[in-house]
Formats: C-alpha cells, structure tokens, sequence
C-alpha cells in the first residue's frame, strides 16, 4: 500500500488565509475598544472610530498587497463591516462600563 505524505500548509499559506479575518473583523472591533478606552465618551468614541476604521482597513489593504489588486474602492466596498464592527464594539464597551449594579435584596 502506497504511503500518501500528509498535506503540509506552508506558514506563509497560512498567514496569507488570516489576513482577512484579521483586517476586516478583528481591528476594527479592536479600533472600536480603543476608541472607547481613550475617549470614554461614546459620540467622540463612536465618531473617531468612524472614520478610523475604514481608514486603517485602507492602509492595511495598501500595505498587505503591493501589486495593487486592492484599490480604494475595493475598501469603500468593504468599509461598512467594518464601521459596523467597530461601532458595535463602541457600543458593547460602553454598556459594560455604566451598567448599573442592583442593590442586594437581605431577605426573601
């Protein structure tokens, strides 16, 4: 019986397969948590991640592939996830931090 050698993923294959994941869902959501932690007020927080998230997608495209397949309207294409993403990340950090704690009832 022939051995097959088991498929072998280069790492460079594999870092190349996360690109995405990382630059269009996770900084924005990051972008969104910093834009909160620095802020602390949700309209500055919501506005500044606004316009930096897409912004930082342009830049990470820009620089992720120099022969230019990626252009600016590829980003404008895919800028509402990522908006979306770090706004709701705003939104999440700002419910955490000012929720109310209920006073403990003693007693039945």
């Amino acid at each position: 019986m022939p051995r097959t050698e088991p498929s072998t993923n280069p790492p460079d294959l594999c870092a190349k397969a996360v690109e995405p994941l990382i630059v269009l869902i996770l900084l924005p959501i990051l972008i969104g948590v910093a834009c909160e932690m620095f802020f602390r007020d949700t309209v500055r927080a919501s506005a500044v991640a606004t316009i930096a998230s897409p912004t930082v997608v342009y830049v990470c495209l820009a620089t992720l592939d120099p022969g230019g397949t990626w252009n600016w309207l590829a980003t404008l294409l895919v800028s509402p996830l990522a908006i979306a993403l770090a706004l709701a990340a705003v939104m999440v950090c700002f419910g955490r931090a000012h929720v109310r704690k209920r006073p403990r009832r003693n007693g039945a």
